[in-house]
């Protein structure tokens, strides 16, 4: 991800998640706005469990994932809890913006790397949750 041209982000003015696309919609100050995938953002996770302290850990399976929440932190970041469960990283406005003004490269890197594994996007098992008392 290549940094802005200067050492400040824009920041982030309007986030709206469209749960039924999987999208979510993130507006810069800039006026700019961009669609990310909840797939692309889970895959891309700033968190330590996805980065692998340093060695990337390539993330498989998540084609149909979904935002459960977003978390506002601060005036930076925003938290977001998946629907798998992860929830451990924190998406910074630059972080966003260079995940969202990067995407076409870093999904064709994504889909690479799992070539180069033999792995999928496709869920392990697609199934429906029913609860019964």
């Amino acid at each position: 991800m290549t940094a802005t041209a200067n050492s400040e982000s824009p920041m982030v003015t309007a986030l709206k998640l469209k749960r039924k696309s999987r999208q979510l919609e993130i507006t810069f100050d800039t006026g700019e706005t961009y669609q990310l995938s909840c797939e692309m953002l889970r895959v891309y996770s700033p968190s330590a469990e996805v980065h692998g302290h340093g060695n990337p850990v390539l993330v498989t399976h998540k084609k149909n994932v979904n935002i459960k929440s977003l978390t506002p932190v601060g005036n930076y970041a925003v938290k977001i809890t998946f629907d798998d469960g992860h929830d451990t990283g924190l998406f910074s406005w630059k972080v966003l913006h260079d995940l969202a003004t990067n995407q076409v490269s870093l999904w064709e890197n994504y889909l690479a790397r799992l070539r180069a594994a033999k792995a999928s996007r496709e869920p392990l098992i697609d199934m429906a949750v029913k609860y019964y008392k």
